[in-house]
């Protein structure tokens, strides 16, 4: 049996922005992941795809570029289920389009960038929560995992 971490992300595309921009900030953070595109109405639209661990890369690089690790972990903590087997957050969107990431406190007005984590067990998620964000002291990790340990 090979446990698995899935990956889902999605954000929509209102009139006033370009849906070019969207789509090369979420290829951009996630470029392991196809984007599809679906019409939502005439005038609004949504881009989505989903992933492996693998499609993570990027964000686990730029939490550290960024020096974000402890934020990141808090908003991991604070988006999972009560089953343990799932986590959900939010970044901003239009700082996407930059290649940064920023976590905003609630959903944005023009929407924001939605990713989803879930994992086959509660001990797989913290694994993978363990190597996207570790535990740190004075914000230096306590260890780097290798994302074949998740």
């Amino acid at each position: 049996m090979s446990i698995m971490i899935q990956v889902q992300v999605y954000a929509d595309v209102n009139p006033t922005e370009s849906r070019d921009k969207v789509y090369s900030a979420l290829s951009q953070l996630f470029p392991e992941i196809d984007f599809g595109f679906e019409e939502l109405s005439e005038q609004r639209g949504r881009f989505s795809g989903e992933g492996d661990i693998h499609a993570l890369r990027y964000i686990h690089y730029l939490i550290r570029e960024e020096e974000i690790i402890d934020t990141s972990r808090t908003r991991l903590n604070v988006g999972l289920s009560d089953d343990g087997l799932s986590t959900s957050f939010i970044i901003n969107k239009q700082v996407a389009t930059v290649g940064r990431l920023n976590y905003p406190a609630q959903e944005e007005p023009l929407g924001s960038v939605n990713i989803s984590i879930r994992a086959d067990s509660s001990n797989e998620l913290t694994r993978c929560f363990d190597w996207l964000t570790p535990p740190t002291e004075n914000g230096i990790p306590d260890f780097e995992m290798d994302i074949r340990d998740v």
